[in-house]
């Protein structure tokens, strides 16, 4: 405003004062939460003890919230693919996920695990009970998709009554990720055909959109360091800060 009123001034003849540079702008670097089993432990136990079912919205959000944030959590997906999921596009047979609505036009497909695969089977029978043809798998009113507030809101009240420290449904996203990289650090399995299955499973255009993580979790790249020695400035490159994941 005031370099603006400056420049107007200095345009009429009405001042001699020199116009200010504007600072540049600083490119934030994100650090997300970085989970700890008993915040975990405390976020999903007050996901299955939900109150209220008085209303058929109250009774959907109570069977609905444990396997929307455990489907975050065991897979790595994207809180609007999630969100957006559709009946026709899971074969709970397989476990196999076609995730269409992505970022960009990215689609690409996730295996669930077995036991996420055994409680999506058991929430689609209970589900068809009250939506028997519906569009969405995670089905709000009229045969419509949750939207993202319901998300952020329903994350936030039950973290919030568990746990003092500050996290959002997204970085589940992120904890997937580093906890199944780190996991591989001591099997001595090929490290980056594992990091290129991981990267294609999250949706990532490319692997150096994967490689990132390393960069946003706190010791992570001194652990792998450590246990890959000379092989890891091959492995993992330095990533720029100007650089962003999704």
């Amino acid at each position: 405003m005031i370099v603006s009123f400056i420049r107007y001034l200095r345009k009429r003849g009405k001042t001699d004062l020199i116009t200010p540079a504007l600072p540049r702008k600083q490119t934030g670097i994100y650090i997300p939460h970085a989970f700890t089993e008993s915040e975990l432990q405390n976020f999903f136990r007050a996901c299955d003890f939900i109150t209220g079912e008085l209303t058929q919205e109250q009774r959907d959000r109570k069977i609905t919230i444990p396997v929307f944030f455990r489907l975050l959590y065991s897979s790595g997906m994207r809180t609007t693919e999630a969100r957006l999921l559709q009946v026709k596009d899971i074969d709970l047979k397989t476990g196999i996920l076609n995730i269409r609505s992505s970022k960009g036009y990215d689609q690409h497909f996730i295996v669930l695990h077995d036991t996420m695969l055994e409680l999506m089977i058991e929430y689609d029978t209970v589900i068809s009970r009250t939506y028997s043809d519906r569009t969405y798998f995670f089905p709000a009113r009229k045969d419509g998709c949750h939207k993202r507030q319901w998300v952020q809101q329903n994350f936030r009240k039950l973290w919030d009554e568990k746990n003092s420290s500050y996290a959002t449904a997204y970085e589940l996203r992120h904890h997937y990720a580093t906890v199944n990289i780190n996991r591989w650090t001591g099997e001595g399995m090929d490290f980056h055909a594992r990091l290129l299955y991981l990267s294609k499973s999250m949706g990532h255009g490319t692997i150096e959109s994967t490689k990132y993580y390393y960069s946003l979790v706190p010791n992570l790249a001194e652990i792998l360091r450590e246990k890959t020695v000379d092989s890891f400035n091959q492995i993992i490159p330095e990533v720029k800060q100007n650089e962003t994941v999704e």
